[in-house]
Formats: C-alpha cells, sequence, structure tokens
C-alpha cells in the first residue's frame, strides 16, 4: 500500500519544475495540457528522462476542450484527436494515466451519452494498441451535476471498454453537495489508482471552482486508503498545489 502525492502542473519550466517538487519531498507531478497541448515529443522525451533519473511518476491531463458525448461526429473527432494527442506525448512522458474530462449529457439522455462516450472511448484504445503508446486512458469522475462522470458512470466505462480512471473525491464532494463517504468510494476501487483532491466551492449545480484543501478531509481520505491498503497517487489541484501537496505529504508521513 502506497500514497504518491503531488501537484498538478510543473509551474512553467517543466525541466527545472520536476526538480524543485522533487526538492519538496513529492512523489509525482501531473502535466498538464489543459489548455492545449503544447509540448513536442522530443522535449516529453526530456521531462520524462528527468522524472526517471529523480523517481517521480507523472501523469497528464487533456485539453478541457473536449466532449466524448457529442452528438455531432466532427467534434466527437475532435475531441478524440485531443486526447490521443495527449496520449502521445504521454507515451514519451512515460506517464501512465492520461486523465480526461469525457463529456456532458444529450439532452438528459444518460443512456445515450454512455454508449456514445463508451464507443469512442474503445476507439481510442484501439488507436493506443496499434500505436503501442504505453499510456492507460483514464476517464475523470466530475463535479457538475449536469456533467457525464459520476462514480457509478466511470467504473462502469472501467468494467466494459478496459480503460483506467480517475476518481477526483473533490468532484464527487462537489457533486454531492457537500456530502462524501470516502469509505464507500474507496471499497469499491482496486489496483493502482488515480485521484485528484483540493479544496472545492460548489452550488445547488455542483463544482464551482477550487480553493485550498482542508487538511482535515486529507487525514479522513488517507484513513479510508490505509483501511482499504489500496495503492494510489493523489495529486492536488488547488490554487497552490505545491504548498498543499507538501502538507499532505505530512499528514501521509503521520500516519504511515
Amino acid at each position: 500500500m502506497t500514497i504518491l502525492i503531488g501537484p498538478a502542473g510543473t509551474g512553467g519550466d517543466s525541466l527545472n519544475g520536476l526538480d524543485l517538487i522533487k526538492n519538496k519531498g513529492l512523489d509525482a507531478c501531473e502535466i498538464e495540457f489543459v489548455r492545449g497541448v503544447k509540448m513536442n515529443n522530443e522535449l516529453a522525451k526530456k521531462v520524462g528522462e528527468k522524472a526517471r533519473k529523480l523517481g517521480m511518476e507523472l501523469s497528464v491531463h487533456a485539453p478541457y476542450y473536449v466532449n466524448l458525448g457529442s452528438e455531432d461526429s466532427i467534434k466527437r473527432k475532435s475531441s478524440m484527436k485531443r486526447i490521443l494527442d495527449s496520449c502521445e506525448r504521454g507515451h514519451y512522458l512515460g506517464a501512465k494515466k492520461i486523465v480526461f474530462h469525457p463529456g456532458y449529457y444529450i439532452k438528459e439522455n444518460k443512456k445515450k451519452t454512455f454508449e456514445i462516450i463508451s464507443s469512442s472511448i474503445s476507439e481510442m484504445l484501439e488507436i493506443i494498441k496499434k500505436k503501442e503508446w504505453h499510456v492507460e486512458l483514464a476517464p475523470e469522475t466530475m463535479g457538475k451535476i449536469n456533467v457525464f462522470g459520476d462514480l457509478d458512470e466511470i467504473l462502469r466505462l472501467y468494467k466494459e471498454t478496459g480503460c483506467s480512471y480517475c476518481i477526483d473525491y473533490a468532484h464527487l464532494y462537489a457533486r454531492g453537495l457537500g456530502k462524501i463517504d470516502f469509505d464507500e468510494i474507496n471499497s469499491r476501487l482496486n489496483g493502482k489508482i488515480h485521484a485528484h483532491f483540493s479544496g472545492i466551492n460548489f452550488t445547488n449545480k455542483g463544482e464551482q471552482s477550487h480553493k485550498l484543501t482542508d487538511m482535515h478531509q486529507v487525514k479522513k481520505l488517507f484513513e479510508s486508503i490505509k483501511k482499504y491498503k489500496l495503492n494510489v497517487t493523489v495529486i492536488n489541484e488547488s490554487p497552490d498545489p505545491v504548498g498543499d501537496s507538501i502538507k499532505m505529504l505530512r499528514i501521509r508521513n503521520n500516519l504511515f
């Protein structure tokens, strides 16, 4: 059982940023392509080599502008390309998990939305296999109520397509309008788990914005992870991801 901790983003300079993050005692980092895949393969190789030398685990967050559930095939294919571009960079980075937001419900038709997103993921998995990229697609649990990605939907994608997943506990807290049962969630998980956690603001529609992390909630989360003997990488997405990751590290070290 392990808990690896790190920030979302390197703070600008990917190569030097990894040194700074590792020097803080952190184990992981999520490379952010949320505004577009702007890193080329050569730089990805260099960043990946640096991470391996430092003993850090990397993951990738694909662009936000994705909707695999769109009925418009052009929009859906564009979304798939953004994710696959992230997968290619992830392969050269040595990053296993490629995190992405799956999409939006089609006129409140959850069944049809699931079918389209599932089909899109299966198609991408075939491409990844043919390209021999050593990455795993990780659709993320989402925080807005009108967006595809509750826990049941994400775990069903995992079971039916063979993809991986990203459990964003903060999103589930917001989607639950301030209610979360870490034990109920963690009892359903297995294998090597990729997760996000931070503080979060929400309205009656779910997620609104990230905020600094409540360390009392972190302690509860880590106690639950320990209870179920899970191997989890936790990426912090707060406005101060490195600072909050360091605080989370202290809690982890006190518990284990």
